[in-house]
């Protein structure tokens, strides 16, 4: 007089054999996903750092906080920026957000 029945093995369903299948829905979302989401970002990634880089003296730039500024002295982590004649600032190369045309801070005055 047991309330617990005895569990017995019992044989798998039909749909056991196809466990690739189960899983194709989820492998084609991380497809799509990586080459909608992951890859796109990665490739802008490595395209800054290349922009960054390749600064130098005389390049005209935005920081991510809007500041315009020519760059007076490049160095290796950072760079000063002269933001207006005589004016001369300090700032990391990884807070430069784009890189502008020569001429654009003369042309926007």
């Amino acid at each position: 007089m047991f309330l617990i029945e005895p569990a017995y093995a019992q044989a798998a369903p039909a749909g056991a054999e196809m466990g690739f299948m189960s899983f194709l829905p989820m492998i084609v979302i991380f497809v799509l996903f990586w080459f909608l989401m992951i890859r796109p970002q990665q490739k802008r990634m490595k395209e800054m750092k290349a922009m960054i880089d390749a600064l130098q003296k005389g390049d005209e730039v935005v920081t991510n906080g809007g500041v315009l500024g020519k760059v007076a002295k490049a160095g290796d982590q950072f760079l000063t920026l002269e933001i207006a004649d005589g004016v001369e600032i300090v700032v990391q190369r990884s807070a430069v957000s784009q890189r502008l045309e020569k001429g654009t801070i003369k042309n926007n005055k």
